[in-house]
């Protein structure tokens, strides 16, 4: 496939974000800002979304789209970086830490896991993909959204809200209905996380119906070393509706890892 689409900013040790499901490097347009004041940023569209091309042919499958990274920031030159991934780019990201480790020195998971899907979630991603299907992205999407804030900042923040609806409204159908099936399938990968030589980050909203909080307190106490920052009234969508908190977290998560490999 093309090459994937990025953004490159700033100078340093190379700082890799992944977005979540029907989102785009957009996302992190504030983060590349802040933290490319020190280091190197690099906020990557995952295939299908954002500028980057779709995935056209195979069986749908979330180890293509951490192959498809790799490439990426091979051809940037990008040995060693810390990775950064939101829901779905957390998905990856654990498939990157489990395939190509070595390039790691900290896995940051913004709200995901790495369990796989319960029959219950897996049922959930049938009737995602018949509802694409029957309505097409725009409508999913507009119903998506909303449901991923916490009840106390879907007001205040309908704006951003509707700004990202927008933009995920672009996405092919197909590339939607690619990546639901890859999700579901993913296997689960509690025990990369269990062994990973390198530091786990973990970033969860109290009020995450996606990645629920129960979930996640089971899940961050598997790796060796983990950083777990709360936060409370968010669910989903950290680093909007907590935007500043979420930014100060992956720069002591940042801190720590390159003071532990002495960079």
């Amino acid at each position: 496939m093309r090459p994937l689409s990025y953004h490159d900013t700033g100078d340093g040790f190379p700082i890799v974000l992944l977005h979540g499901f029907c989102e785009s490097k957009k996302l992190w347009d504030l983060f590349a800002a802040m933290l490319s004041i020190k280091y190197r940023v690099v906020s990557v569209d995952l295939p299908g979304f954002g500028d980057s091309p779709s995935i056209e042919d195979g069986e749908p499958s979330i180890d293509t789209f951490a192959d498809a990274v790799y490439e990426t920031l091979q051809n940037l030159k990008i040995e060693k970086c810390i990775l950064i991934g939101h829901s779905l780019g957390g998905y990856v990201s654990l498939a990157y830490a489990e395939k190509y480790p070595k390039g790691l020195i900290g896995l940051g998971l913004f709200h995901s896991t790495s369990f796989a899907d319960s029959q219950e979630k897996k049922q959930n991603r049938n009737k995602a993909i018949e509802f694409v299907e029957k309505y097409g992205t725009e409508k999913f999407v507009g119903n998506l959204f909303p449901d991923l804030f916490s009840p106390a900042n879907k007001e205040k923040l309908n704006k951003q809200i509707a700004y990202f609806v927008r933009d995920a409204a672009k996405t092919s159908a197909s590339s939607v209905i690619y990546t639901t099936l890859a999700m579901r399938d993913r296997p689960d990968r509690r025990q990369v996380v269990s062994k990973a030589s390198f530091p786990i980050m973990y970033i969860i909203g109290k009020d995450d119906a996606s990645v629920t909080l129960q979930q996640s307190l089971q899940e961050c106490t598997l790796p060796k070393e983990s950083l777990v920052f709360f936060l409370s009234e968010v669910g989903h969508m950290g680093m909007i509706e907590a935007s500043e908190q979420s930014i100060a977290f992956t720069e002591q998560f940042i801190a720590y890892c390159l003071k532990k490999y002495k960079l």
